[in-house]
């Protein structure tokens, strides 16, 4: 009779033999590699995206359920506050400052007279940032305006040297005579 033993295992008679790939197979894996920077990139963007999207859905689904149920009142001063906005934009005809000034002040005294506490806000934020700006361009303005007259002495400098080096050439020249 024949005896199996536990320990050992019988010899493999078939061989697994991996088919070679297709021309198909080899343009999709070059394809999927290819594409591989642009995936992580865009990955990358939506993981960043996306929270700020869910934001603003948040706030648009707030503004529909606050326009739905809005405080008494709410509707006139929208109303005057557009069209301080409109009356903005037929006066600013001229300039393009005249166009971006006139709008947004006009909303922003309108909405002043109707929501005082919040416009007080909005201007100490605003004032400092304005101040941070016009502070930040006062050094850059001073900077400049310091640098250019150094550039001039010190190419005038330098023009001056060199008159004084062919100078010296030209005599040491004549002395070997």
């Amino acid at each position: 009779m024949f005896k199996l033993s536990l320990y050992t295992s019988p010899a493999p008679k078939s061989k697994y033999v991996e088919d070679r790939q297709t021309q198909l197979e080899d343009g999709i894996c070059y394809l999927r590699h290819s594409l591989d920077p642009y995936a992580a990139w865009f990955q990358n963007v939506y993981g960043k995206a996306l929270p700020k999207a869910e934001k603003v859905a948040e706030y648009g689904k707030e503004a529909c359920e606050f326009l739905k149920n809005p405080p008494p009142g709410f509707y006139p001063r929208l109303g005057v506050i557009g069209f301080a906005g409109i009356v903005g934009l037929f006066l600013s005809r001229g300039s393009k400052i005249k166009r971006l000034v006139y709008p947004v002040g006009f909303v922003g005294i309108g909405a002043s007279l109707y929501y005082p506490q919040q416009a007080i806000a909005v201007a100490k934020v605003t004032g400092s940032q304005l101040y941070d700006w016009s502070l930040q361009a006062y050094i850059t303005i001073e900077s400049f305006w310091k640098e250019s007259p150094k550039k001039k002495r010190s190419s005038k400098a330098s023009d001056k040297d060199d008159t004084d080096r062919d100078k010296t050439a030209k005599v040491q020249e004549g002395s070997s005579e």
